[in-house]
């Protein structure tokens, strides 16, 4: 008769991981955090670069525009 496995059987069996594998999981595991930050790095220094082009060219708009009217064209 065949035994089935329940989930306390499966946390009692071990995994012996030796030194090496144990820094090869941490260098694994810190190179995907390094990348993970350096990517929200660049996302938030991206949004603040688009952010002030951004007011820089509503700014200009502006600026354009009152230009325009003092001077006649735009009534």
């Amino acid at each position: 008769m065949q035994t089935r496995e329940t989930t306390s059987d499966r946390r009692r069996m071990t995994i012996s991981l030796t030194d090496e594998d144990i820094e090869f999981i941490a260098e694994k595991a810190a190179e995907k955090a390094v990348a993970k930050m350096t990517g929200m790095i660049y996302q938030e220094v991206g949004k603040g670069v688009v952010n002030r082009f951004l007011w820089i060219v509503g700014l200009s708009a502006i600026g354009v525009y009152v230009y325009l009217q003092q001077r006649g064209f735009i009534k």
